[in-house]
């Protein structure tokens, strides 16, 4: 598919965009502070992907590779589970070409026309996912000129954005306001350090921050260990007040519409 594919997705009943008909429900009333968590780095591996839908509270926001094997499957899978499922998106990171995310990643050293016939590539892969999150897209995310083709062809879509994080000079929120594009950043992968306390301080700091800014968004891999002290939290969330949200109810209130 060309970039030509990538058009403005029409409205669906109710005037509703794609991201809000894929969205997990939520109450929008609830005041509670709200964690959402994304498991990334699914559909790679059958056996890790499966344990990660069946193991993970239905409120954890799952994130496919577009160059999963039988995609469209297991974003049926989760979404039947009641996951909310965002595509994750190849982006350049600091360290390519040492770390390369595979052949059909958004590079800054490709044209505008070029990293748009491999976004609708990913796109076209599956359907069902309520958005894009970046992956590895620490240099991409920071170059304005690469970035906003990219997220405006996203919004064409309808589609919310999730920043992973990666990069202290990303620009997508700069990028996302100027298009009205609706979008959310992750504070902390969770298991950058993957041990038991580590994992469950970070965990604590996203309920922390969530309770100072009404919401809080983290990444975790779907390793075992990760997984375990995920289920185990969010199986007490509530009683402290706290909230389990997908990634779709933490998205910036001025591109909400």
């Amino acid at each position: 598919a060309g970039a030509a594919a990538i058009r403005r997705a029409p409205p669906l009943a109710g005037g509703r965009k794609p991201w809000q008909a894929h969205a997990r429900p939520f109450d929008a009333q609830d005041k509670r502070p709200r964690v959402a968590l994304i498991v990334v780095g699914l559909g790679l591996n059958s056996a890790v992907t499966e344990s990660a839908i069946r193991e993970l509270p239905g409120g954890v926001t799952l994130a496919f590779s577009p160059y999963a094997d039988n995609l469209e499957r297991w974003i049926d899978a989760a979404r039947a589970t009641a996951h909310e499922v965002l595509l994750a998106l190849p982006m350049e990171p600091l360290s390519f070409p040492l770390q390369d995310p595979g052949p059909h990643t958004l590079l800054t050293t490709l044209s505008p026309r070029e990293n748009l016939d491999r976004l609708a590539w990913a796109l076209g892969r599956a359907g069902g996912y309520a958005g894009v999150i970046d992956t590895m897209g620490s240099r991409f995310v920071a170059s304005l000129k690469d970035l906003a083709p990219v997220l405006g062809a996203i919004n064409e879509r309808g589609l919310l954005f999730v920043d992973s994080g990666s990069a202290p000079d990303s620009v997508v929120a700069r990028a996302a306001a100027q298009i009205g594009l609706p979008w959310t950043v992750s504070a902390r992968t969770i298991d950058d350090r993957a041990n038991r306390s580590a994992i469950d301080a970070s965990l604590g700091e996203l309920e922390r921050l969530a309770r100072q800014q009404g919401r809080a968004v983290g990444i975790g891999t779907p390793l075992p260990i990760t997984l375990a002290r995920i289920a185990e939290w969010a199986a007490k969330l509530e009683e402290r007040g706290v909230v389990l949200a997908p990634a779709s109810a933490t998205i910036r209130e001025n591109a909400a519409g």
